[in-house]
């Protein structure tokens, strides 16, 4: 849980120039930014974040860009802005898509609460929202036991999930899970890379704490 104080809003602004080189030192602010406002439980999301979001300014506006990021903290919450010189709006495709949109915008709306995309006066900002609030975790729960009830019920099962004995849960997951590269596999996409992308949302959902205490 955060230490930062809910009536107070804090800002950081902070302008660079869009290179590889530059994606190291934006996490290591991020991270220095956080600590000094209490929030070092969002280090690791953040700084995911803002890798993806520096990165596909790189990808698609060009290096040595000159960009900002913009930092914002009130409560459990911190908001994250990267703004650039272009005014083209980046737009989440498909899960396959490889192109504008990116590997980095899927990530990025699978770990936030909130994303966007607002244009300014010189060009445009891509925003994201994170929260350390532990009842965001809990509602993912919640709609995986939903799905995996109905999922149950299609499958002959019982209806609900009365019993918790965790192999029983993990076999209708492992089914559903099954069933749903089957589809992906039907549609002409990728089974192993959904399995990917699915891992990162989860490593950034969860924080990758392991990989934070590790470092």
């Amino acid at each position: 849980m955060s230490g930062h104080d809910s009536s107070t809003r804090s800002r950081s602004v902070l302008p660079f120039e869009v290179a590889p080189v530059a994606v190291g030192d934006l996490r290591r602010a991020v991270r220095g930014q956080l600590d000094r406002w209490g929030m070092p439980a969002l280090a690791g999301e953040a700084e995911l974040a803002v890798s993806e979001l520096a990165t596909n300014v790189i990808k698609h506006v060009g290096s040595g860009t000159a960009a900002t990021l913009v930092l914002e903290a009130a409560g459990d919450r911190l908001r994250i802005e990267l703004h650039d010189k272009s005014f083209h709006v980046p737009v989440l495709g498909s899960a396959a898509c490889d192109d504008e949109c990116g590997r980095g915008l899927h990530l990025l709306a699978g770990m936030a609460i909130d994303w966007g995309t607002l244009l300014t006066a010189t060009g445009k900002a891509v925003w994201c929202e994170l929260s350390a609030a532990p009842e965001l975790h809990c509602r993912k729960v919640r709609r995986a036991e939903a799905a995996l009830a109905e999922y149950r019920r299609d499958a002959g099962g019982h209806s609900q999930l009365e019993t918790r004995a965790g192999h029983i849960l993990e076999e209708s997951a492992t089914d559903l899970i099954a069933d749903l590269l089957h589809w992906v596999a039907a549609r002409g996409g990728d089974p192993d890379g959904l399995l990917d992308r699915a891992q990162m949302h989860f490593e950034a959902e969860s924080g990758m704490e392991g990989v934070v205490e590790a470092a």
